[in-house]
């Protein structure tokens, strides 16, 4: 059903505002389709184990007064807080991911598309998928801002994920939208086609909805009235669905990584 309401949403505006003319019914489109199955079901399975690890661990070991009052707080306060911290680790965790070349291995995987379009959200390998979102969910439970032990702190972070998760289909569609300022406070896909792009400058814009993120630790890159000429990665991964899932778990797969973004443009 969510297939099928986000195509109904994102078909005819990538149609109507295309970015980069392409046809839908496209080669890579089964594959497309394939990961994100598997992206809305496997890692939901493998994160709650270790989810509720850290949050018995952080019920035991971080101080009740600080988790009472957070607790205290409005919903509404748990959620931003929730968004400002959870985004601050997903940013590390994707900037990890592209640092580090035993992460890369799995994140390229995300990265391999030569287009960009709404599906390509959840073309992920799922090892990939629960590293990042490991990164941003275990500081929003340390602190108690959200927690499966409590059913407002459960709804916290199952809001926290389905938000981000549905904004990534908007920022990865195929659209040409500028938004002026506002993609100063909200990522845009002109701020997240940055990330994708194949030529330089790479290794930016990190953030999944808060640009802000990006600028703070120097990985900002939005030029104005200007879009990637080109998307994907230097290496050639395999074409089917199973060869990229198996791809970076071979150990004589080469090691591919973008350059240290902390070395582009110095």
């Amino acid at each position: 059903m969510w297939l099928l309401l986000l195509a109904v949403v994102f078909l005819p505006l990538e149609r109507l505002t295309a970015l980069h003319p392409r046809k839908f019914f496209c080669k890579s489109l089964a594959s497309d389709i394939g990961f994100y199955f598997i992206s809305g079901l496997i890692p939901g399975l493998l994160l709650a184990p270790p989810m509720a690890l850290v949050a018995i661990g952080a019920h035991l070991i971080v101080p009740y007064s600080l988790h009472a009052a957070v607790a205290a707080l409005p919903i509404w306060a748990r959620a931003l807080a929730a968004l400002a911290v959870g985004e601050i680790g997903f940013y590390w965790g994707h900037r990890w991911a592209h640092e580090i070349p035993f992460l890369w291995r799995f994140h390229s995987v995300h990265h391999n598309p030569e287009e960009v379009y709404f599906l390509i959200s959840a073309r992920a390998h799922p090892i990939d998928n629960v590293f990042i979102r490991l990164c941003g969910l275990v500081p929003v439970y340390v602190l108690g801002i959200a927690t499966p032990l409590t059913p407002s702190g459960g709804t916290v972070s199952a809001v926290l994920v389905l938000v981000i998760t549905m904004w990534g289909f908007l920022i990865h569609a195929n659209l040409r939208w500028r938004l002026g300022p506002l993609e100063w406070v909200i990522s845009t896909p002109a701020f997240h086609h940055w990330h994708h792009t194949l030529a330089e400058p790479r290794n930016r814009n990190f953030a999944s909805m808060l640009p802000c993120v990006d600028w703070l630790f120097g990985t900002f890159h939005l030029p104005r009235n200007q879009w990637p000429s080109a998307y994907g990665i230097e290496a050639k991964l395999p074409n089917s669905l199973a060869g990229q899932l198996v791809y970076p778990l071979v150990s004589l797969a080469p090691e591919t990584r973008l350059p240290d973004p902390l070395a582009v443009d110095r």
